[in-house]
């Protein structure tokens, strides 16, 4: 075993791993990235499938984001937000403003997508207890959110393998249906639907809403919940929901947000505005961890009082506007301009879904779901019957392992295949990920291959 796997063996505890039998396992180093590739420490190189956990926008080792930091290496690498201020925070900010829907007008930073949500939460609790309205406290999610892993976002959360041995630390929460159109348990036919998952909101909101706080939503789609797309108009209906009976809308945009789905942010495709948005993960082109999170003009001016009136937002952190990571960002959205980015996002769209359509053909695959390039497919072990392949099978997790051997890094969630390649994925690079992605597929659900591969992955 080589000495860096040993040290990382002996003394690394990875995220969403068992343990037991990551160590009983060879695994893979990674030492380099050239574009959208990863570089192992034999020299081997793998496409970047899942652009490193949803991150990475431009490829690695981008010349523009390279020197914006280094740029602000020369001056400061990091000094506190609390008293002080940055230049990079700051122009940071005045850029963001640029992008984001119309009527946010003020940012928060933070360091991740939890504590990004975990802010909002904070913020909508104390906006309706400044308000007069302290009965307004309850949140709304959907069945099968993912908005993070502190104990706050954990508890506006619904995916019960994550989350169901910490119930006894959460506060409670509504939960109302997701959109799934696959597995649809409101509507017995296409026809029949009316947007009855919609219709299951206004009915919480509401018998509810002078208790209801806030909404929160993964707009058009439900990244960790596999991939779960929202049928068009969904996202505009809650909006026009929330505003009818005063509840506030947060839009968890940590996934969605950068150009993932096609436009710079998820909202913009329904032409909403919500009262909070959380971004986080492509802020920084998949660099430095930076979050934020936005927030309405009439938000912030429920927070400004006398100092001894103690409306303050007590919260913050160490690294609140980190001058680095900030300086990451404001390189990021300097590539999006220059390189016109979200210009050439709808032809690479067009091109993944065609190959998708391809493989929606191989006999195992049951549904396949695309929002601009955030793809999952959903693995069945009778597709006709949509029975599911069981737990213990790990065929998503073979699949993923197949992918590798033919160099391509990709993270299933449970048998649902997960493929986000970086947006900046030339034609010809999104052609061979997505012939390995069939190959993959093919080799493990039709041909037997990865049997013995570890179920290393959720």
């Amino acid at each position: 075993m080589k000495q860096v796997e040993q040290w990382d063996k002996e003394y690394v505890w990875h995220p969403f791993t068992q343990m037991k039998e990551w160590v009983a396992q060879p695994q893979l180093t990674i030492v380099g990235g050239e574009g959208v590739k990863l570089i192992d420490d034999e020299g081997r190189s793998y496409y970047d499938g899942v652009s490193s956990l949803w991150v990475n926008l431009h490829g690695h080792r981008h010349p523009t984001i390279n020197r914006a930091i280094v740029e602000q290496l020369d001056k400061i690498a990091h000094s506190s937000l609390l008293g002080l201020i940055n230049e990079p925070a700051a122009r940071l900010a005045a850029e963001l403003m640029e992008v984001v829907p119309a009527g946010l007008k003020k940012v928060f930073y933070s360091d991740d997508g939890s504590t990004a949500v975990e802010i909002a939460i904070k913020q909508a609790y104390q906006y309706w207890q400044l308000k007069g309205k302290a009965k307004k406290k309850t949140f709304v999610t959907l069945a099968n959110a993912y908005h993070g892993d502190t104990v706050g976002t954990v508890s506006v959360g619904g995916i019960d393998l994550f989350h169901r041995i910490f119930k006894s630390l959460l506060f409670p929460s509504i939960q109302v249906p997701c959109p799934n159109c696959y597995h649809c348990q409101l509507a017995k036919t296409e026809e029949s639907c009316a947007m009855a998952c919609l219709t299951a909101v206004e009915t919480v909101l509401k018998e509810r809403h002078e208790e209801i706080a806030a909404l929160v939503v993964e707009p058009l789609i439900q990244a960790a919940a596999g991939m779960l797309t929202q049928p068009k108009g969904y996202l505009k209906g809650l909006r026009e929901l929330t505003k009818k009976y005063d509840v506030l809308l947060l839009v968890d945009e940590v996934a969605t947000g950068f150009g993932r789905t096609g436009k710079m942010f998820a909202c913009e495709h329904e032409g909403v505005t919500p009262d909070f948005l959380m971004v986080a993960k492509g802020i920084t082109g998949g660099y430095l961890p930076l979050a934020a999170t936005f927030m309405t003009q009439e938000i912030y001016e429920a927070f400004l009082g006398d100092y001894g009136e103690q409306k303050t937002f007590f919260h913050g952190h160490s690294y609140t506007g980190n001058p680095l990571a900030c300086a990451a960002a404001l390189g990021n959205l300097q590539v999006f301009r220059e390189e016109r980015l979200l210009e050439s996002l709808p032809g690479k769209v067009v091109q993944v879904k065609t190959a998708l359509d391809k493989i929606g053909k191989l006999k195992h695959v049951g549904d396949i779901r695309q929002c601009g390039l955030m793809v999952g497919i959903e693995l069945m072990a009778d597709a006709k019957t949509k029975t599911p392949y069981p737990w213990e099978a790990a065929v998503g997790a073979r699949v993923c392992a197949e992918a590798r051997r033919l160099g391509m890094i990709i993270r299933p969630l449970g048998n649902i295949v997960v493929f986000m390649p970086p947006l900046a994925s030339k034609e010809t690079e999104l052609a061979e990920m997505t012939a390995i992605l069939e190959k993959a597929i093919r080799s493990v659900t039709e041909d037997g291959a990865g049997q013995d591969s570890p179920a290393v992955f959720i």
